[in-house]
């Protein structure tokens, strides 16, 4: 069952700690100043006639999940709420006016990063004062934990050397440090600036607790997905899966009954998409002579440099494809309903794929 409406109830109950001056963790400062200072995020923000968050994304996925969080929080919130930050088109209709591209921050990896390392500092530093100049209540990061964390350790460290109470530091979506030889160590520093993590995979909130770092498990984000796209549908969540209109999809899309569909889905951050499609036309171009009616949906995903790039090169695709917008989770499950199969970029896809119960 999803807990996303407790987490947002915690979120709002989490208690406005005074800055200590010293590198402690949560868990110390609560205990510390439980006795002195008992009010709530909102207590506070009820003074300001209003909750400020600030909310950072440097990915798709992570742009989805900061958009139903917005929805969530303005539904749950008693006051008016305001919204700043960095995040993409999914954000973006739920209010936020991103301080600049989401794009900019999303790298992926050393490699990819060093090339953009000035912007990307630059960016960091942009983000640190506007978060710093909007003056939240709470602030929000959803994954991107290299671009994520600076900035939550940033603004942890100038709110103490000014003085000054600081605003809560929730970060969603767990660094997966659990899945790495001896990772978990990694776990115990971020208690320094991080409040809270909203774990998305279960055994994620006892890891953290483990060490150190308070969290919650709040459920994945695509199950509501299932949620809505099933409404009304009498489905076990020990059987979830999403069924959907197959012969509308082939019907709309002009899809011959005889030909073999494959689902495509390269990715979100343009060096990985780049890299992907070169071996996804490759696999196209030797599964065709087995295939004479082979077909592919290229899922797009809400990335303005990807969306270009994709647009530039599908005229030279060796087999038909059909583009479909990322963002829209109908459209996504008519198309894996309609494939035979899928090839994918690992990720949260291949959860999507098991509910569709497409191979991939």
């Amino acid at each position: 069952m999803l807990r996303v409406r407790e987490c947002l109830e915690m979120l709002f109950r989490t208690m406005w700690k005074p800055n200590s001056g010293n590198n402690v963790g949560f868990s110390s400062l609560m205990r510390r100043y439980i006795s002195i200072s008992g009010r709530s995020v909102l207590d506070v923000a009820a003074k300001d006639g209003e909750l400020r968050v600030f909310i950072v994304s440097g990915e798709v996925s992570g742009d989805s999940i900061g958009s139903r969080l917005m929805v969530s929080l303005k539904k749950l919130c008693p006051l008016p709420i305001r919204f700043s930050g960095v995040g993409g088109s999914m954000m973006s209709r739920q209010g936020l006016i991103s301080l600049f591209p989401m794009e900019d921050i999303a790298v992926m990896g050393i490699w990819e990063l060093l090339p953009h390392l000035n912007k990307f500092r630059l960016r960091l530093k942009e983000t640190m004062e506007a978060a710093f100049l909007f003056q939240p209540h709470v602030v929000v990061t959803v994954d991107s934990k290299g671009f994520s964390f600076r900035l939550l350790k940033k603004l942890r460290a100038n709110y103490s050397q000014q003085g000054l109470d600081g605003p809560v530091h929730f970060h969603y979506v767990a660094p997966s440090f659990w899945a790495w030889k001896g990772g978990e160590a990694r776990l115990k520093g971020l208690a320094e600036f991080v409040d809270q993590v909203l774990c998305i995979l279960p055994n994620e909130e006892e890891v953290c607790k483990s060490n150190g770092l308070a969290a919650t498990f709040v459920g994945h984000p695509i199950l509501e997905d299932i949620l809505e796209l099933n409404l009304g549908k009498d489905t076990s969540p020990h059987e979830w899966k999403v069924e959907r209109d197959f012969e509308d999809f082939r019907s709309k899309n002009d899809i011959p009954a005889e030909a073999t569909v494959i689902s495509l889905l390269p990715g979100s951050r343009l060096q990985e998409v780049t890299e992907m499609l070169s071996i996804f036309s490759n696999t196209m171009e030797l599964l065709k002579d087995s295939f004479p009616e082979l077909m592919s949906v290229i899922h797009v995903a809400p990335n303005q440099h990807v969306e270009k790039y994709i647009t530039g090169i599908v005229h030279k695709w060796p087999v038909p494809a059909i583009l479909i917008p990322g963002g829209l989770p109908h459209l996504k499950y008519d198309a894996f309903s309609a494939s035979r199969a899928a090839l994918c970029t690992s990720g949260t896809v291949a959860l999507e794929m098991q509910l569709a119960r497409l191979p991939c």
